[in-house]
């Protein structure tokens, strides 16, 4: 089994690679096998198909981004404003880290728009539940007494549109910093202080 996801993690990054230089329309499976120096029938081990094997990239990184949440939350020792900080700045951080992988999804979605489908399930999943932590946060500060009293929809909106920022900065803009974001962050969350 551990070898099983040891494979399965290498040819993900031999996939992002390709989705990369070419776009989420034109890889192959046959494209992702001949980089791997596997056989297409053995690729079909691993994964169903290549929009199989993009999603199971995003819950990777969405995962790992939720790990470190859950240890930030866990963190005893820092009060519901420091927590939503760094929180923020993990996120930021992550999202800096992988800034190739963004700019696939960008490419993927804009793939489905021209199929007039819908934004994947996935993408839309995590999209929710990072702004139900976000929002969670928020609302434990407040009964804390830690953050002051504010309109949660509106606080969280505008935390994930930090977020959204950034994707934007770095994915579409290929910026290669987000320093101002982390800035904005940090002054966002002084704001919310009792």
């Amino acid at each position: 089994m551990v070898a099983h996801d040891k494979r399965r993690r290498e040819i993900l990054e031999h996939a992002l690679d390709i989705f990369i230089t070419e776009g989420y329309e034109d890889v192959t499976f046959q494209k992702i096998a001949d980089r791997c120096g596997i056989t297409r029938t053995t690729l079909y081990i691993y994964f169903k198909n290549k929009k199989e094997m993009f999603n199971y990239s995003i819950k990777q990184l969405m995962g790992d981004v939720e790990a470190d949440i859950v240890r930030i939350r866990q963190d005893k020792g820092l009060n519901t404003r420091d927590k939503l900080g760094k929180v923020l700045l993990v996120i930021i951080d992550r999202l800096e880290e992988n800034c190739r992988l963004l700019s696939v999804i960008l490419d993927y979605l804009h793939y489905l728009s021209k199929k007039d489908a819908a934004p994947d399930t996935l993408v839309r999943r995590r999209t929710i539940r990072l702004r139900h932590i976000l929002a969670t946060m928020i609302i434990e500060g407040i009964r804390a007494g830690e953050i002051r009293p504010v309109n949660v929809r509106i606080a969280d909106d505008l935390l994930y549109g930090l977020i959204e920022s950034a994707i934007f900065r770095l994915a579409v803009l290929k910026r290669s910093s987000v320093e101002e974001m982390k800035l904005a962050a940090a002054l966002m969350v002084q704001q919310l202080g009792s």
